[in-house]
């Protein structure tokens, strides 16, 4: 049941609210002071407060200011019989929800009190969603280029300075990106994405741009486009080198203006959004290919980021083996697991094709198929990461035969796990005669021990 505090010198007022309230399934509490709201607010909690202004002692203004200190501070409707537009100004720059004047309308007050408690739990809902997305800033390794990284991310993200990142796929660029609004003078604004490799060329200037309604075929509702929805915030174009030239010239001319029209329409729309972008493409050679516009790569390259590949940092990947473990565990609701030296070891031998995005797959992957398991070791790593560090030592992939065997010694070992290492037990589950696990296990180079 929804708690609201009303407060007012009135006792007819506070009488007739709480008897209304009541009637629509509300709790209600009253006070007839300020003094005495701040004092029923410390000792339990509400999730709106009706407030007049006219109070004796301490006024409505001064005490919403007070309870706008409050950590977890109720909704605030302020009510007056004698109110001004400076007045009520003032109290919605004090963080007022809304000001509603006498002689009460019960219909109108009822509506509003519904609204803010649909703002409250929105207002919530973002603060739990902040605290989720925190982790997803976090820029993890200690060695010497994840250091570097770091302190460029805190000399500039304070700035409102274009970026353009570099790097391979899977090496943490929209991360980067993250980071640097998560520390920028816009983080309580819009984080808006656009992956300009997986969007359609025809549709690439609708998304960023948004359209009127008919602008073509299918177009059947006006959309806002990136751009706009980044208004305030930072617009990130991962993959800026997928991009079309036409619509290049129409992001350059954006940059340029700091307006744009919609497909389809004629009205120029300002905006302020502050632009990302990230490529794992040379874009110099792309200029010289005639595939992305010199001008533009000026534009987006104020200020140039590197994410050096997970194989030139190979001393980061115990501390993100560790960290992706920890947080894949309490995604799965899985109690927190361990992983072995000899594990680490493997992981630090493989390449890393795929960077930090395949180490975090190969821990979900682990994660997700041993949901028993508390330790990880070895024999827990996919075939291809632990068996020689996933290449042969000529830089050559393992060949079918040999990833195939590496996959039925890492099913044995799993098998011999979760049997305790008995042998005959490990058999039976399997399916297969003792002798015959036996020879395969001596083929496979499993030591014997039953």
């Amino acid at each position: 049941m929804l708690n609201v505090l009303i407060v007012d010198d009135e006792v007819a007022i506070r009488e007739s609210l709480q008897g209304v309230l009541e009637d629509e399934g509300y709790k209600t509490s009253a006070a007839a002071s300020g003094e005495a709201c701040l004092d029923l607010l410390r000792k339990k909690s509400f999730d709106i407060v009706l407030l007049d202004i006219w109070l004796p002692g301490m006024d409505g203004l001064e005490t919403l200011g007070k309870i706008r200190e409050i950590e977890g501070a109720p909704e605030v409707i302020i009510i007056s019989g004698h109110g001004t537009i400076e007045t009520a100004v003032r109290a919605t720059k004090l963080g007022a929800f809304d000001f509603v004047e006498k002689p009460l309308s019960l219909e109108k007050t009822l509506i509003l009190i519904k609204n803010a408690i649909e703002a409250k739990k929105l207002r919530q809902e973002n603060r739990d969603l902040k605290k989720q997305l925190a982790p997803k800033t976090m820029i993890v390794g200690d060695s010497i280029p994840m250091k570097a990284l770091r302190q460029q991310i805190q000399l500039m993200a304070p700035t409102n300075g274009r970026v353009l990142i570099f790097g391979e796929s899977g090496t943490g660029k929209e991360l980067v990106a993250r980071a640097i609004h998560a520390q920028s003078p816009r983080k309580d604004e819009m984080f808006v994405d656009v992956n300009c490799a997986a969007i359609p060329e025809d549709l690439i200037e609708s998304e960023l741009f948004g359209h009127r309604r008919g602008s073509f075929p299918g177009a059947t509702a006006a959309k806002d486009g990136k751009f706009l929805k980044a208004n305030g915030g930072t617009l990130f174009l991962d993959e800026v080198g997928d991009m079309s030239l036409k619509t290049q010239s129409k992001v350059l001319r954006t940059l340029e203006e700091q307006s744009f029209t919609r497909v389809g329409g004629d009205e120029m729309t300002t905006v302020d959004a502050r632009v990302i972008a990230s490529t794992n493409k040379d874009l110099e050679e792309e200029i010289s290919a005639g595939n992305f516009r010199e001008d533009l790569f000026y534009r987006l390259n104020v200020i140039p980021f590197s994410v050096p590949p997970l194989r030139e940092r190979k001393e980061d990947v115990p501390m993100l083996a560790r960290h992706f473990l920890k947080e894949l565990s309490a995604q799965y609701g899985r109690k927190p697991r361990e992983i072995t030296d000899d594990a680490i070891e493997a992981l630090m031998r493989y390449s890393w094709p795929g960077n930090v995005r395949e180490l975090r797959n190969v821990i979900e992957r682990i994660v997700i198929m041993n949901p028993t398991t508390a330790r990880f070791d070895r024999k827990h790593l996919p075939p291809l990461v632990y068996r020689d560090g996933g290449r042969r030592s000529s830089g050559e992939f393992l060949t079918l035969h040999q990833a195939r065997a590496a996959y039925e010694r890492d099913y044995i070992l799993k098998k011999l796990d979760d049997n305790h290492g008995n042998i005959s037990r490990t058999a039976e589950v399997l399916g297969l005669e003792r002798s015959h696990l036996y020879r395969k296990m001596k083929t496979l180079g499993i030591a014997v021990k039953d």
